[in-house]
Parts: C-alpha cells; sequence; structure tokens
C-alpha cells in the first residue's frame, strides 16, 4: 500500500473514525486542500468546520474500507459507514488527488444511503475487493471509457461489446443481475416518464481489473454525481457498484461543487 492511499485511509479513520478531525486533517492534507463534497468549505477549516458537530451528533462510528485503488496521484475509496449502532447507515465512495509529498490536496465523494433489500439480492458493498491483473490496466482503463462514451452518453446499443452475457453482477440496489436486470430498470424509469443520461465523463481511475468512473447523470430532470465501479474479466465487465448524489443547490452549495 502506498503512502498517498495510508494518508486517505488514515484522515477517514483517525479523522472521522476516530474522532480527532482537527489532528487529522492537518496531518494528512497538503498546503491546499479543495473541497467537493455537499456541505464542506474548503481548507483544514472547512474540514474542521463540518466534522466537529457531525461527531458530536454521532458518537457511535463504525467505518470499514472496503475496497481501495490508486492510480497515478489519485486514490479512491469504497467506504461503508454505520452510525450510532445502525441507526444511520451509508456508502460512500470517495476519489482523492494527492501532491508531490503524498498529502491528500483535493477530494470528491458520492454518498448514497445503505439499503437493506436491494433487487439483485446483493448488497451495495459484497463481492471481490483483491485488485488483480495489474497488467490489464490500461485496456481495462480504455474499455470502460468508451462504454461510458458510446453507451451510456452516446446512447448507443452495443452493450455485449463491453459487458458479459453469461455474468453481470449487479450491485446498485434498484437493478437486477444480467443485462436483463439492467434493461428491467430502463423501462421501469420509462414508465414513470424518466430516462437516464449520462452527460459528462469527467474522471476515470484504473487499477488491474477494478475501473472507477466518476461522471454528471440526468435521470428525469435531476442532475446527478456519479460514481461507477466496474470489475473486469478478460477484457469485459462482469461487476458494477455505484453510488449517486444529486447535485447540491442554493445553500448546500458551500464550495464549487461536485466536479
Amino acid at each position: 500500500m502506498s503512502k498517498k492511499l495510508d494518508n486517505a485511509i488514515a484522515l477517514y479513520m483517525e479523522g472521522i473514525r476516530d474522532g480527532n478531525a482537527r489532528e487529522a486533517v492537518a496531518k494528512y492534507t497538503g498546503e491546499r486542500y479543495t473541497q467537493h463534497s455537499t456541505g464542506v468549505r474548503d481548507g483544514v477549516e472547512g474540514f474542521i468546520e463540518f466534522f466537529e458537530p457531525f461527531l458530536q451528533n454521532n458518537p457511535e462510528r463504525d467505518i470499514q474500507v472496503v475496497r481501495a485503488i490508486e492510480d497515478g496521484n489519485f486514490v479512491w475509496l469504497h467506504v461503508s459507514q454505520s452510525l450510532n449502532g445502525g441507526k444511520a447507515k451509508w456508502i460512500t465512495m470517495d476519489m482523492f488527488d494527492t501532491g508531490d509529498d503524498d498529502r491528500i490536496i483535493e477530494h470528491w465523494d458520492v454518498i448514497a444511503e445503505w439499503v437493506d433489500e436491494t433487487v439483485s439480492g446483493h448488497s451495495q458493498i459484497d463481492g471481490p475487493t483483491e485488485v488483480e491483473d495489474l497488467e490489464k490496466t490500461e485496456a481495462n482503463r480504455a474499455t470502460v471509457t468508451r462504454f461510458i462514451d458510446e453507451i451510456l452518453i452516446g446512447g448507443g446499443q452495443n452493450f455485449t461489446d463491453f459487458i458479459s452475457t453469461e455474468t453481470y453482477i449487479q450491485h446498485n440496489p434498484l437493478v437486477g443481475d444480467g443485462l436483463e436486470g439492467f434493461g428491467a430498470f430502463v423501462a421501469e424509469l420509462a414508465e414513470e416518464g424518466k430516462s437516464m443520461v449520462y452527460k459528462y465523463l469527467y474522471k476515470v481511475l484504473a487499477q488491474g481489473n477494478f475501473v472507477v468512473a466518476y461522471s454528471l447523470a440526468q435521470i428525469g430532470d435531476e442532475d446527478f454525481a456519479v460514481f461507477d465501479v466496474f470489475r473486469l474479466e478478460d477484457g469485459l465487465i462482469v461487476e458494477h457498484w455505484d453510488t449517486m448524489e444529486p447535485l447540491p443547490r442554493g445553500e448546500a452549495l458551500v464550495n464549487q461543487g461536485k466536479f
């Protein structure tokens, strides 16, 4: 594990789980700390301003880092949070940029509520966690980038060029396994008079068999920040996790926004 990944995990564990927000943010962030998390202002003081009341209001914090990848200066975490004995449960995906000294200089996240009963029967966090096939990193990055550009943004229909027809395990709580599950979800949206359209691909991170994409998507007339996580085998997508969060508006927008 690299120092930059250690720093990102330590900010979570020491700063939030263990309740040492002021000490951890000073220790693990750089000369600047640009923030994209909803409700959190830029800088060390913005982190403290948000998390000191959070820690007081949530004295019991069970936080688990489920998955982690690193790509150049960037690291990404998939995190499960259970607060106050499970009274509130969240799934968070966080992306961090780091400086030359491996300390954190910028942070993005997308937070979704935990769902007990999912369409597929899989949870939002279960499944493989180990990074494998490092030699396939760039090929897998290219596959996912093309999938989002050509299918999710471009509206193409050649799903089987990118997704396995034999195995497609789904962790979005509203979507069933396989291409059939995805089709049923899209049909359900259409019945409600909605559609899901990806408008912009902001960043793609990759390490081995895992690829993470951060995008702007529109469902109906509302815009969402979306992290999609794909696991690939033999050049095809075989598993998918995601988190989606509405873009903040009005007083909720206290920094430059989700992107």
